[in-house]
C-alpha cells in the first residue's frame, strides 16, 4: 500500500493487492487479492524531449471507491474512476469509467450486467423498474440507469 491512502472503517484488504495514493477505500470496502488501483491518467517515464520525468513531472489522480463496495481478484481500476456504493467489481475486470452505486461490473473494459445488493445477492427484477433482493428482500427502483434504495 502507499503513502496518503485514506481507509475507512472495516475495509478487507487481501494479499498482493495494490493501492496508490491518492486512493480512497470508504467504510466496509473490500479489496480482493492482487487487485490494482493506479494513479497516473497519463503515464510516462520521460516527456516528449526523453528526459526521466521525477515526481514534479506528473499530478497523481486517485481510485475512489465507495462504502460497501467489493472489489475482485485480479481486477482493476484505472484512475480516475468511482466506484459506486456496494457496487460489486468482478474478478479480472479492468475498470475505465465511473461505476454506478450497486452495479455488477464484469469483463475488459468493465461492463454493467446487473445489480447486487447491500447483501451481495444479485438482484431478481420484479417489474418495469423494480428490483428486489432475494436474501434481504430489499426493495429498489431504477430510474434512467440509477438504482434507488426504497424505504422500509
Amino acid at each position: 500500500m502507499d503513502r496518503s491512502v485514506y481507509i475507512g472503517h472495516n475495509v478487507k484488504i487481501q494479499n498482493y493487492a495494490l493501492i496508490y495514493h491518492p486512493a480512497e477505500l470508504g467504510d466496509g470496502v473490500f479489496v480482493g487479492p492482487g487487485a490494482v488501483l493506479t494513479n497516473d491518467a497519463y503515464p510516462r517515464a520521460v516527456d516528449p524531449t526523453g528526459t526521466p520525468l521525477d515526481a514534479s513531472g506528473w499530478t497523481p489522480v486517485g481510485v475512489t471507491v465507495l462504502e460497501g463496495a467489493s472489489l475482485g481478484a485480479q481486477s482493476v481500476c484505472v484512475a480516475p474512476v468511482v466506484i459506486g456504493r456496494w457496487a460489486l467489481v468482478g474478478a479480472g475486470a479492468v475498470v475505465v469509467r465511473d461505476v454506478p452505486d450497486f452495479a455488477i461490473m464484469v469483463g475488459n473494459p468493465a461492463r454493467r450486467i446487473g445489480w447486487v445488493s447491500r447483501a451481495g445477492v444479485r438482484l431478481q427484477a420484479e417489474d418495469a423498474g423494480s428490483w428486489r433482493c432475494p436474501r434481504t428482500g430489499a426493495r429498489f427502483r431504477e430510474l434512467d440507469g440509477v438504482l434507488h434504495e426504497e424505504e422500509v
